[in-house]
């Protein structure tokens, strides 16, 4: 069974992304190096590595309890012992258990002490919807609006539980039959956003009031909406919503309105997110209105899709 599901996996394992700034000797030296059937917990065996970011090593197992494949986010091995990174490790933990919603990526379990803390994460057969536009180019309008209700559903459930995701990008939405939102490792809850005092999320999706100390205080559900809206503008177009005019520049959305919409674009869609881009998050729909705006698109694209089979 365990060699099955590691020929599977590794058929379907992405290439993982270094760190900023490090080379790869430099990744390979914070990695835990796991070879398929290591153990890192019991009952729970490697089947191959997913990829990585600064903290976390992403890696698909197979655990005998579920008697499934897995995935078991793991703290990199220089941070294991660091109350930072675990006190991250455990605030994610705690969104994923408090969050349950059929477009969130689902926890199974978390393993905060010993020697591989990690979290053990529902693991999605699909690629990035950045893979998937990288690979075969613009989702169509249709394509879009199934994906763009979904992600709003996702994100008006967070809202109204007290919680905002605040790192919505191309590279955590999961296509599959069904699209999910992954990666709460930053997410955070009202009482605790109101705290933030040093950016949070990625440079190029993060809301205006994100990017701007002076603003934290703004940050709210509907700066979540920016983020979906520039995840939605790229997944339509093939282009960041905001590029940045050099390598030294970190937030061309402070200088910048929405950017100008394709011709191919509905109208109804076009106008929705022009106003979710709005610089200030008072002006933006709520994840809510956004899907209600998308509805006349959504009923155009089930019929479309009817005359087509």
């Amino acid at each position: 069974m365990l060699q099955e599901a590691s020929a599977a996996a590794l058929s379907l394992a992405a290439p993982g992304t270094r760190p900023k700034g490090m080379q790869p000797a430099d990744v390979e030296s914070l990695s835990w190096a796991f070879e398929a059937g290591a153990e890192i917990a019991a009952g729970r065996r490697v089947l191959a590595l997913l990829g990585g970011g600064t903290r976390y090593e992403a890696y698909l197992v197979w655990d005998d309890s579920l008697f499934a494949p897995v995935v078991a986010k793991l703290l990199r091995p220089h941070l294991i012992q660091d109350a930072r990174a675990l006190g991250g490790l455990n605030r994610e933990a705690r969104a994923l258990a408090e969050l349950r919603h059929p477009a969130l990526v689902r926890s199974f379990d978390t393993i905060l002490e010993g020697e591989h803390p990690h979290l053990l994460l529902e693991f999605l057969d699909g690629p990035r919807l950045s893979t998937l536009v990288r690979r075969h180019g613009p989702l169509s309008a249709e394509q879009l609006v199934s994906l763009a209700r979904q992600l709003c559903s996702a994100l008006q459930y967070m809202a109204g539980a007290g919680w905002l995701h605040l790192d919505v990008k191309p590279r955590n939405v999961v296509v599959t039959a069904s699209p999910m939102l992954i990666d709460l490792s930053v997410a955070r809850t009202f009482a605790d956003a109101r705290a933030i005092s040093t950016g949070v999320g990625t440079d190029g999706y993060m809301a205006p009031e994100q990017c701007d100390p002076a603003r934290f205080g703004e940050i709210e559900p509907r700066t979540d909406v920016w983020g979906l809206a520039a995840t939605l503008y790229e997944a339509l177009t093939g282009r960041m919503a905001f590029p940045r005019a050099g390598d030294g520049e970190r937030f061309p959305q402070l200088r910048s309105g929405p950017p100008v919409m394709p011709p191919k674009a509905p109208r109804i869609l076009a106008t929705a997110l022009v106003a979710a881009l709005r610089p200030d998050p008072r002006d933006r729909p709520t994840a809510g209105e956004l899907y209600d705006a998308l509805e006349p698109l959504a009923d155009w694209s089930r019929r479309l899709a009817r005359k087509l089979t």
